[in-house]
């Protein structure tokens, strides 16, 4: 598998990350703590890369989310995924993603996302920001939905990194890995 498949793999699972935490924390009592269930909870990635799917995962993130469904105008997500943590089992495709030429993780040692609006929408929620790969900032709308029962949540969210978009890969890449779907799935309980 090439290298834009890891370079793929690397930005969905920073993505998932920051779409973890964001589902982490949105529940109706945001100003009560949350845990994280980090062997319930994932953030991977999907992508295409010579003829078949490819998936992986970052294994090491953080994330700071301030919500309250009921409020929504103090919202806010910032998430960090260190970018050398990226893995998909595949040591060529792996090699790629942490190339120079991927995610460059001995320059770019992390990927962020930090929003600048939270909604509520008719499927979710909608954390409209920035995501910063390699150094190059766009804007990114990450969707999730949220289901509270007493004190456990579950949040599930999905988006979609084009790498060319911020410099992941060269020519020789072709299509490889061009899109990656970053898909986070979080567990978490009410903490006192």
């Amino acid at each position: 598998i090439g290298p834009h498949a890891a370079v793929f793999e690397r930005l969905s699972e920073m993505l998932r990350s920051l779409i973890a935490a964001a589902l982490l924390f949105a529940s109706p009592a945001m100003a009560q703590a949350w845990t994280g269930d980090e062997e319930a909870s994932s953030v991977g990635c999907v992508t295409q890369a010579f003829g078949g799917e490819v998936e992986g995962q970052f294994e090491n993130w953080t994330a700071t989310i301030t919500l309250d469904p009921a409020d929504l105008t103090g919202a806010s997500i910032h998430a960090e995924i260190t970018t050398a943590s990226g893995t998909t089992g595949s040591s060529q495709i792996d090699e790629s993603m942490l190339s120079e030429e991927g995610l460059a993780p001995e320059t770019h040692t992390l990927a962020s996302f930090a929003s600048s609006d939270i909604r509520a929408v008719n499927s979710g929620y909608e954390a409209h920001g920035t995501l910063d790969i390699r150094g190059v900032e766009q804007p990114l709308v990450l969707t999730f939905t949220l289901a509270i029962d007493g004190d456990n949540a579950v949040a599930d969210g999905e988006f979609l990194v084009a790498r060319t978009e911020f410099g992941v890969g060269n020519e020789g890449w072709g299509d490889t890995a061009a899109d990656v779907r970053v898909e986070v799935h979080v567990e978490a309980s009410h903490t006192n």
